[in-house]
């Protein structure tokens, strides 16, 4: 199972940044991040340096509209009817590090959840190719999500 997500942290929290990732599901409530990218270079420093997370810097844009776009991928997600109360979002990310040391990093937290709707065009030649052409099978938005890594 592939999980992707386009993530906007806003102003309040560490850093204020844009990401695409796609990550795959190695154990129950543990993915690996296999692709990442981000426009702050702080956050591609700080991800490998703690977490193992092999993020690499992009151009990254997300509107009000909620169109996202890079040049790896360009997608519209419509957030729907918001699900009741906060969700608690407990998982262990797991990560490998170039000389093959694995990095298991608690991440804890809440969001509010709501059913969306997302069309995406993969950019042919990207790194993502191997979501082209594909549908998600489930689509939410994660609206003011306060997450926690690390203990």
């Amino acid at each position: 199972m592939v999980g992707a997500a386009w993530v906007a942290y806003e102003p309040g929290g560490t850093l204020h940044y844009r990401e695409l990732l796609a990550a795959v599901l190695v154990r129950p409530l543990r993915p690996s991040i296999m692709d990442i990218w981000v426009d702050s270079p702080e956050s591609c420093e700080g991800g490998r340096a703690l977490w193992a997370i092999p993020k690499g810097l992009a151009e990254l844009s997300v509107a009000p509209s909620m169109a996202a776009a890079t040049d790896i991928a360009r997608a519209e997600i419509r957030p729907g009817r918001r699900l009741p109360g906060r969700w608690p979002a407990p998982l262990s990310l797991l990560q490998a590090r170039d000389d093959g040391t694995l990095v298991h990093t608690a991440v804890s937290g809440t969001a509010a959840l709501r059913r969306t709707r997302i069309t995406w065009h993969i950019e042919p030649g990207s790194p993502l190719a191997y979501l082209a052409g594909r549908k998600p099978l489930l689509s939410l938005t994660l609206a003011d999500f306060r997450l926690r890594f690390g203990t």
